[in-house]
């Protein structure tokens, strides 16, 4: 009996050192791949999680995935994303555009918090369908398109590439490629755009692809396109007699304020309280001319169309005077306003 104990204690000890000798193991090591998917309000994170565990309680709860911050070494306590898995993934959207983040894929559980490298990324310099105010710009759909209601008001091509601010009256006149002011040169008044900006000339090298001027999703509007918002207006009982015949919209499309007051009857300037039954709103901002002057303040509203016409361009035109959206075809180097039309 004695030595039965004897055995049974010594097998005891054993036991314990066995465990003494091999304690749970337990190590994470996590590693970041390249960000992809880069737009200007999303990406895609991709890491991998290799995991190493002996001689532990199983199962071990664990939580891991990407955390993400526009400071450098972001934890557990920045934005968290879990994904689970060895090869893990995540497209993470709303982010801000032309912004630099941080992130690092991380994993955590009782045995602590484990990282991976961090790695930073930049979403693209676009803004986005955005107003000079930072808020996306209202749009509205007449028939089978949808048209922004607020002109646009960046200063970059869709690809981030800054489209030059002109103030010399000389060297506007002197352009051949896009470039943007503001009315009088005003930061409070709206921005005007060149034709060339419009279309994407940003450099003198005729073999050089255009650049994007509206941002994803959008583009300028070509005569066509124009056209055929008017058809839509017309047809829709717009005139501003109720008639479905003729062009006598300009009144439905500009705003009920800021106009010039004008006696003749379906004119712009004329009852401006009863505009803007179509909910285009284009208030009158002016233009800048050929040669880098600022006119018609107050009596104008000009938009660009992306189609040319004979070393010239064709636009839209609303007047204080007129009761009619006028097609004109304008030098190129005429400072407008710019709409989009959804793709």
């Amino acid at each position: 009996m004695k030595k039965l104990l004897y055995f049974i204690l010594a097998m005891m000890i054993a036991a314990c050192s066995e465990d003494e000798d091999n304690p749970c193991i337990y190590d994470a090591t996590l590693s970041m791949s390249q960000v992809t998917n880069i737009t200007d309000t999303s990406a895609t994170l991709n890491a991998a999680v290799n995991v190493i565990s002996q001689n532990c309680d199983d199962p071990i709860n664990t939580v891991q995935g990407f955390v993400i911050s526009t400071e450098i070494q972001p934890t557990i306590n920045d934005v968290q994303i879990n994904v689970s898995g060895t090869v893990i993934s995540a497209t993470i959207d709303d982010l801000t555009p032309n912004t630099t983040y941080y992130v690092r894929s991380f994993l955590t559980n009782t045995f602590g918090e484990f990282y991976s490298d961090e790695v930073s990324f930049s979403t693209e310099g676009i803004i986005g369908l955005l107003n000079c105010d930072g808020d996306p710009i209202p749009t509205i759909v007449y028939g089978t398109q949808e048209w922004t209601v607020e002109s646009a008001c960046h200063i970059t091509y869709r690809d981030g590439t800054v489209i030059p601010q002109v103030t010399d009256p000389s060297e506007w006149f002197n352009l051949t490629t896009g470039a943007w002011c503001y009315y009088n040169n005003d930061p409070t008044k709206s921005k005007l755009y060149n034709w060339y900006a419009v279309v994407g000339i940003h450099d003198t090298d005729p073999s050089t692809p255009n650049k994007e001027f509206a941002p994803e999703g959008w583009h300028v509007p070509t005569d066509t396109e124009w056209t055929t918002l008017e058809e839509y207006l017309i047809a829709n009982g717009y005139n501003y007699d109720s008639t479905t015949t003729g062009n006598k919209i300009a009144k439905a499309m500009a705003s009920n304020t800021g106009w010039i007051n004008d006696t003749i009857t379906g004119a712009v300037g004329n009852n401006q309280s009863i505009n803007n039954s179509s909910g285009f709103n284009a208030f009158p901002k002016g233009i800048r001319n050929l040669y880098g002057g600022f006119d018609f303040v107050g009596e104008n509203s000009g938009f660009w169309s992306s189609s040319d016409y004979n070393g010239f361009s064709w636009g839209r035109d609303l007047s204080d005077s007129y009761s009619s959206l006028r097609r004109q075809y304008f030098y190129k180097q005429i400072g407008h306003l710019v709409r989009f039309v959804k793709d």
